[in-house]
């Protein structure tokens, strides 16, 4: 019988010790403390969403509806005004991303650039914006003056580049082998040529990580819709679930198809599940360029 090593035998001791048990058992308490506190009320908006009108007056919470319906449904689906609101953030969100992702790594290339004239004045600048903004009013202006106002438009350039997002992305371009670079120039690539031949295929985990960013602040953005859309056929889904919740649901219902009494309570769960969905469903294909895309970009110069 072999005698253990004293290290080994250290390690085996703390890891039996009844302070290590303790220790490792409240930590899944919290956890799971945690992760009740996040789920059970997602639970209950779902389960809220398919119950009756009764029932959502007289239970104050439960997760499973006594009677399973489907009535909010039906009548949001056959509503124009959510298909319209529905079909629109979509088209933003998918346009909007698009959009601001590439200004914002074509914005971060170049200044991953030392040689680039007046790389440290644009640098500055970039890092002023994260902590000073023009605010509300100012912004405001701006907008109405370029003539913006009641566009989509207005919901995507102002918020185009996220300067933080944009020094991550420029810390990740600067850690590209330069050898590579090189060779493509070489072999007669111009810049516009690397970027998009060399660079960007290599950057596939920090475009995915920022796509989901972008997108999911543009869908859940209801402020923008609030301030510069007025029209309510360009409402997005995020306004009419503002609509619906936030303000008087006898108005909002009022602007859609009253062929029948909806299920007011009914409809804010559906909707609420609805607007929250596509996010849910697109995370986790995402997921795993998460860390290393942002990891990768956080390197230091």
């Amino acid at each position: 019988m072999t005698e253990t090593e004293p290290g080994k035998q250290a390690a085996v001791n703390h890891n039996n010790s009844v302070g290590s048990r303790v220790f490792d058992v409240l930590n899944v308490v919290a956890l799971v403390g945690l992760a009740l506190i996040t789920v059970l009320p997602l639970i209950y908006v779902l389960a809220a969403s398919f119950a009756t009108e009764p029932e959502i007056a007289s239970r104050p919470f439960f997760l499973w509806p006594e009677k399973i319906v489907t009535e909010a449904y039906e009548y949001i689906f056959a509503t124009p005004t959510f298909i319209r609101s529905l079909l629109t953030t979509v088209i933003v969100t998918a346009v909007g991303m698009v959009v601001q992702v590439m200004l914002t790594f074509t914005m971060a290339y170049p200044l991953a650039k030392r040689y680039l004239p007046g790389r440290t004045l644009v640098l500055n600048l970039v890092i002023f914006t994260m902590v000073f903004s023009g605010g509300m009013i100012p912004t405001y202006l701006v907008v109405r003056d370029l003539g913006m106002l009641d566009s989509y438009w207005a919901l995507i350039l102002p918020l185009a580049i996220n300067p933080f997002y944009l020094i991550i992305v420029k810390s990740f371009f600067q850690e590209l082998p330069q050898a590579l670079e090189e060779a493509a120039r070489i072999d007669g690539c111009n810049e516009m040529g690397v970027f998009f031949k060399i660079v960007l295929p290599l950057s596939k985990p920090i475009i995915a990580t920022f796509s989901l960013f972008y997108a999911v602040a543009i869908w859940n953005d209801y402020m923008s819709p609030l301030l510069y859309i007025t029209d309510p056929d360009k409402w997005t889904l995020q306004i009419l679930v503002r609509q619906l919740v936030a303000t008087d649901p006898a108005a909002a219902l009022s602007q859609m198809d009253r062929t029948w009494v909806p299920p007011e309570q009914g409809v804010k769960f559906a909707i609420i599940v609805i607007a929250t969905l596509p996010i849910l469903f697109f995370y986790p294909f995402l997921q795993k360029h998460f860390a290393k895309g942002v990891l990768i970009g956080g390197v230091k110069e």
